[in-house]
């Protein structure tokens, strides 16, 4: 009993069943499986183990790929037909087992290796988007933190115009040209050269898309461009416009201009004017 179970774990069995032995080996394999029921159970054991390894370790491929996958193992299956399917017998009728293709185990493990490949491909490919997409978030989140900074600065620096002290607020009401009630206000610092109209306060018309208004500082009698800006019911903020050289002006004025501005101000046009 002893060499019975010597020989069970010497593993030859498990060779027998890859189909790795010599002609030899096999029908002694076979001739110890026909004598001893228990070289005959394990060996059928190691065939049952081998078969649901294979099936155990197959992995799905992708829906494209599962037709080709499986006719390049079925074209191969077919080529067992080369194998002995009869069997054979030795000169002393010894019974033989038929036993597992060897070809079949390597086939099922290729198939499953394959399609192991191609998952873990689509898993990286995967992967890969979903990196350029994070990247794209990172890229997006970027840009809404600079323009949230940017921003800020700008509401510093309306805080600084209220703040400091070397700038004065005028508000310029309007002419026979505007309707009632239109106004516009600026904070102008002579000794910094700027100016900035309130648009949270702005009460002009709406402008159309043909036209906007257009700031003029009056210096020594003749009009300054201070830049543009439109009327929109959702105004809100400070806006800063041209600097201007002269430390002394007459008055600022508002036109109704082509867009863009104009070089100099159609007088029939002007809507609020203020002095200080």
């Amino acid at each position: 009993m002893e060499d019975i179970k010597a020989y069970i774990e010497s593993g030859i069995l498990e060779l027998y069943v890859l189909g790795d032995v010599t002609r030899d080996e096999r029908l002694q394999v076979e001739a110890m499986a026909a004598k001893h029921p228990a070289v005959k159970a394990e060996l059928e054991e190691i065939e049952r183990s081998m078969e649901a390894y294979a099936e155990h370790n197959a992995v799905e491929p992708a829906e494209s790929l599962r037709g080709r996958v499986l006719n390049s193992v079925l074209t191969n299956l077919g080529d067992d037909s080369i194998f002995d399917k009869s069997g054979e017998s030795d000169k002393n009728n010894i019974v033989v087992l038929t036993p597992a293709k060897p070809g079949n185990f390597y086939k099922y493990a290729f198939a499953a290796c394959l399609a192991l490949l191609i998952a873990s491909g689509i898993a990286l490919i995967n992967l890969y988007n979903k990196l350029q997409e994070s990247k794209s978030q990172i890229a997006v989140l970027q840009t809404d933190r600079q323009h949230f900074a940017n921003q800020v600065n700008f509401v510093e620096s309306e805080l600084g115009v209220l703040r400091d002290t070397t700038y004065k607020f005028l508000k310029l009401n309007a002419t026979p040209k505007a309707p009632a009630g239109a106004a516009v206000s600026i904070a102008w610092s002579k000794q910094k050269h700027k100016v900035w109209v309130d648009m949270a306060s702005l009460k002009m018309p709406v402008n159309d898309q043909a036209h906007q208004y257009q700031l003029w500082a009056i210096v020594a009698g003749k009009p300054v461009d201070l830049g543009v800006f439109d009327s929109s019911p959702d105004s809100t903020g400070m806006k800063e416009m041209k600097t201007i050289a002269a430390v002394k002006t007459d008055a600022f004025a508002v036109t109704l201009e082509p867009r863009g501005g104009s070089e100099n101000p159609t007088m029939d046009q002007m809507m609020v004017i203020g002095k200080f």
